[in-house]
């Protein structure tokens, strides 16, 4: 059977969710598609271009509709469609982070957050800062929380993870500090 990129991509999503990110190789994913690691290197050069469309492809089926008109409504929209859409894979947030720390992927929701604090008339060194600040919160929230959620299905941990409520407060805070330099 003759593969596209795309149909590579969703297999090694199923393989991610499935056995998670340290399992995730170019030979079992071969192996799952029924082909020689060499075939995949026709539709991937390397595995971290293969991390890349999976974060690319993660972030993409987690789009939601935008509702919001205000610049720091969006923000919150943006942030927590980033959240949830991590969380919905095994090991999502880190696939996710390693992309876009590495700048080979998951680029979108930094330029919409840019252009959100841009709208809110906040100076470009502000922007800049601005996004880093919520990307940051988001990745080091999601990947803490998605840690704790496996840790803790597999009986290693007997806490919960902060969750929704506790990302939803540090967001606010982060919000608070970027509205004050609007309004200031």
């Amino acid at each position: 059977m003759r593969y596209h990129r795309k149909d590579v991509v969703a297999r090694a999503i199923e393989v991610l969710d499935e056995y998670g990110l340290e399992s995730l190789t170019m030979r079992r994913l071969a192996t799952e598609l029924g082909v020689q690691p060499s075939a995949l290197y026709h539709h991937v050069p390397n595995k971290q271009t293969l991390l890349a469309a999976i974060a690319d492809e993660v972030l993409r089926r987690g789009r939601r509709p935008r509702r919001a008109e205000r610049w720091d409504q969006r923000v919150v929209e943006i942030c927590g469609e980033l959240r949830d859409a991590m969380l919905a894979y095994r090991d999502g947030a880190e696939v996710v982070v390693t992309a876009h720390t590495f700048g080979l992927g998951a680029g979108e929701p930094a330029e919409q957050l840019r252009a959100a604090l841009r709208d809110g008339g906040l100076p470009d060194d502000v922007v800049d800062v601005g996004t880093r600040a919520l990307l940051h919160l988001v990745f080091g929230h999601t990947v803490e929380e998605q840690m704790a959620l496996q840790a803790a299905s597999a009986g290693a941990i007997d806490r919960a993870p902060g969750g929704p409520a506790d990302f939803e407060r540090g967001l606010d805070l982060v919000l608070d500090g970027l509205r004050a330099r609007v309004n200031g």
